[in-house]
């Protein structure tokens, strides 16, 4: 077990970074206890325990993603500093056949990450161009860190035409991943962009990817994710009888219904969703990690600014890491203890009062 070091962050509560002296602790507690407060004790646990690193994963629809898109600067540097937070990164509605713009945004990633991260170093696999007529043609576009996963497989769906019509506009490429230090170990990703009309058949189709998978790879460990459409008048309650990845008991939508993952100011949906199959994966999930990264209150964008990368948010959830388990067992003992010995001495010592 590595020190544990604690510094003040700018609400005055203690935070957790990279440890040096055990000894710091008890200073962290001694200004807690200048306002004895339950929620403070509650926020100093949250802290220590959401230090503990995940793996990351991301899916964001980027807008129309071609060469001319990847000369705006600005635009790349967001997209840069998005996708250097993902260990996975699932970008859709890329329109880069030649692969021009994505090796510009993998060369600029790269880069970065050399310069700001922890030497990272991404690599990316696509999927050839999909959609239904020859100027609807999109991509999917997986990009990994080398040092913290391995691509194992890869697999493009072929559409089985029902009375002579497509289920999908565009076909899931899935991928399969090997992420050793997470605790869910190996997993397959099944991507999904739907055209809005059809978001129902497309997501419900889903299942038949699902079940075509878990026969060829043997596994049931299954993340879908992207743009679905899944939410305003695309998706009612009603239709989710339909839909089996709603109805079928074994999967769990992370992203609710009630959030927005839109950027415009027209649209409040949750189109864009993460879904798990089966309680292993799910239990493998960090809790309360699934969300919507706002790039415009993160970044502090102005709406033009958000809208020249995209007209959705990304969305992401983290995976418990095997470090990550073992840091809280490590760590659980003394907080209780430390907790315990707070409680008591809150309790006989007197009111004090903050001017």
């Amino acid at each position: 077990m590595r020190p544990l070091s604690i510094s003040m962050g700018e609400n005055g509560l203690p935070n957790l970074h990279q440890v040096t002296a055990i000894g710091e602790f008890g200073q962290a507690i001694s200004s807690v206890m200048s306002c004895p407060s339950p929620l403070l004790l509650s926020l100093l646990l949250i802290g220590i325990y959401g230090q503990c690193s995940g793996f990351k994963i991301c899916a964001f629809n980027i807008q129309n993603f071609d060469a001319t898109k990847s000369a705006n600067y600005r635009v790349m540097h967001t997209l840069t500093k998005i996708v250097s937070r993902c260990d996975i990164c699932l970008l859709q509605e890329v329109k880069d056949l030649q692969g021009k713009a994505t090796k510009a945004l993998l060369g600029r990633l790269n880069r970065y990450s050399t310069k700001y991260d922890d030497n990272y170093h991404y690599k990316y696999v696509a999927s050839g161009g999909l959609g239904r007529t020859p100027e609807d043609q999109e991509q999917y576009v997986y990009l990994y860190r080398n040092e913290t996963v391995k691509l194992t497989d890869r697999y493009q769906y072929a559409d089985k035409k029902e009375g002579g019509v497509d289920s999908f506009s565009r076909d899931p490429f899935v991928v399969r991943f090997q992420a050793k230090e997470t605790v869910i170990g190996d997993f397959a990703l099944i991507p999904l962009h739907t055209t809005a009309s059809d978001a129902i058949k497309e997501i419900d189709k889903l299942y038949d990817v699902f079940e075509e998978i878990k026969m060829k790879w043997n596994t049931e460990k299954v993340m879908f994710l992207g743009a679905f459409n899944a939410g305003c008048g695309h998706i009612t309650r009603q239709d989710k009888a339909n839909i089996r990845l709603f109805s079928n008991p074994g999967f769990f939508w992370l992203i609710g219904d009630k959030v927005d993952t839109t950027a415009g100011d027209l649209t409040s949906c949750a189109y864009d969703r993460i879904v798990v199959h089966g309680q292993p994966f799910l239990k493998a999930i960090k809790p309360y990690s699934a969300r919507v990264f706002n790039i415009a209150k993160e970044y502090k964008l102005s709406k033009e600014r958000v809208l020249e990368v995209s007209d959705h948010f990304p969305v992401e959830v983290e995976l418990k890491t095997k470090s990550s388990g073992q840091l809280q067992a490590q760590v659980q003992p003394l907080l209780l203890i430390a907790v315990s010995v707070i409680t008591y001495v809150l309790h006989i010592l007197p009111s004090t009062s903050v001017v």
